[in-house]
């Protein structure tokens, strides 16, 4: 799924001081008032519940967290979690194959799943009073699912056409994938979240359901609710319908660590395209301690120097003023359970040669290594920076999904608070320094897409920046 976060206009971020100002004062007074954020329970069974009430509007989002993603799978089973997703709405003994989705509906709220390289997740968004119809089916299909060979035998071919258009029929989906696949030698994220073709075409409902029996228990799931709930309310609905299920043990994890890369990586990938295109990718790090780190912050920040804001330096120099690429971008994510890497994507402008456009790319890279960034260049980037992170705390989801992705990569999610104060605290000298230190060929892949010649309406745009998620 392409980066779809919402950059804030110029005047989102004028308000952004006075929206951290409030936010801050509603911070310190709840915490005076000794009234927490966020509300926390866990269950006997070891299902973890977290609840963040928010009266605006007399709605719920609630999300099931299963902290196993595409990481967590062997070779010749790629894929396996994203498939399962699909087969989790295949029913059980009480709710037959569509009732999930038809009861959610008629209850006026919707309802999807997402498998990323960490977690599979599943959520509705309803009235609030309704809540307990959700955690009702959820609680159903985390012990009772069908697994028929019948449904599986029909659902792989539709996860199989999904791979062929999403990333088969995709050059730049096939070049993320490129990507990944030679940035990581020894990490499972090398692997698409999709799965690998092969595999797919190998896969039998047995793999499904042994997937199913070693991560779908409690103990390995993590509740999420954000609305307009009560607390002790949402634990109560909680246990009704969760807490007869048994915990199961789960299979030990390793530990899964990337070799240290001792030198460039390059990979070409040859496909149906209009124009020429390129990843670049850093082996950078992620967010492990939100108190004492202050590089990831520093990423954060630097990402947006190259790519915040319309007037950032990477599309102001490469595509207004050189007029090299047609598009290009950034990308950092220092929240995850794995490695973490920092992303550029250009495509190239008709008629230039790729070489010229990544060489105007590592230029205005050597400008910030280099000369670093003023002061006043980096009070505006935060500002935008700040400004994305407010805006999108208006989404009851958005909010969920904070929550859900901190805890599942193993941080405290009221620590998300610190956020803000660590990315206003941000040097220039702290953004040139990470800069220079992780942008720098050893760490660094190189994918590069070359055009084959395109049969009419054969090759799709390019998009600006391919991310992890494949939604159902």
């Amino acid at each position: 799924m392409r980066d779809t976060r919402r950059r804030p206009t110029l005047r989102q971020a004028t308000l952004l001081w006075i929206l951290l100002a409030w936010l801050g004062m509603n911070f310190m007074g709840l915490a005076r008032a000794g009234q927490p954020e966020t509300f926390e329970h866990t269950l006997a069974n070891g299902l973890k519940v977290i609840v963040k009430p928010d009266r605006r509007a007399p709605v719920v989002v609630s999300q099931l967290w299963y902290r196993a993603g595409s990481m967590d799978e062997s070779y010749g089973t790629t894929g396996v979690a994203h498939v399962l997703e699909h087969m989790m709405f295949k029913g059980t003994a009480t709710v037959p194959e569509g009732e999930f989705s038809r009861r959610i509906a008629a209850a006026g709220g919707r309802e999807n799943a997402f498998t990323s390289r960490d977690v599979t997740v599943y959520h509705q968004t309803l009235q609030a009073s309704r809540l307990a119809l959700a955690l009702e089916l959820e609680a159903d299909r985390m012990v009772n699912l069908i697994l028929s060979p019948e449904a599986f035998a029909k659902e792989i071919q539709v996860v199989r056409e999904e791979r062929r258009l999403r990333t088969e029929d995709n050059p730049q989906a096939l070049l993320f994938e490129a990507l990944m696949a030679a940035a990581y030698q020894t990490h499972p994220y090398r692997h698409p979240v999709i799965g690998w073709m092969d595999d797919l075409e190998h896969m039998r409902v047995e793999d499904a359901r042994a997937w199913y029996e070693r991560w779908y228990a409690p103990n390995n799931a993590l509740l999420v609710v954000v609305g307009d709930v009560e607390p002790a309310a949402v634990f109560a609905l909680a246990e009704r319908h969760f807490g007869a299920i048994p915990a199961r043990p789960l299979p030990p994890r390793r530990p899964l660590a990337e070799v240290t890369p001792r030198g460039m990586r390059t990979v070409t990938v040859k496909a149906p395209a209009r124009l020429p295109a390129a990843y670049l990718a850093w082996h950078v790090p992620r967010l492990q301690d939100p108190v004492a780190d202050w590089e990831p912050y520093a990423l954060e920040v630097l990402e947006g120097v190259l790519d915040g804001h319309a007037s950032a330096r990477l599309p102001r120099a490469l595509v207004r003023e050189q007029q090299v690429a047609v598009g290009v971008g950034a990308g950092y994510d220092p929240v995850a359970r794995g490695p973490a890497l920092f992303f550029v994507s250009l495509t190239a402008a008709e008629g230039k040669p790729l070489d010229e456009a990544v060489a105007a790319l590592r230029r205005e890279i050597e400008r910030v290594q280099n000369e670093g960034v003023s002061r006043d260049e980096l009070e505006r980037v935060k500002a935008q920076v700040l400004a994305a992170q407010v805006f999108q705390q208006d989404s009851l989801f958005f909010q969920a999904r904070e929550i859900g992705q901190w805890e599942s990569a193993g941080l405290d999610h009221r620590a998300r608070k610190l956020r803000f104060e660590r990315l206003r605290e941000v040097t220039p000298d702290q953004v040139q320094a990470v800069a220079r230190r992780y942008l720098v060929d050893d760490r660094l892949t190189l994918a590069r897409l070359e055009p084959l010649p395109v049969e009419a309406g054969m090759a799709r745009p390019a998009s600006r920046f391919m991310g992890d998620r494949h939604a159902r």
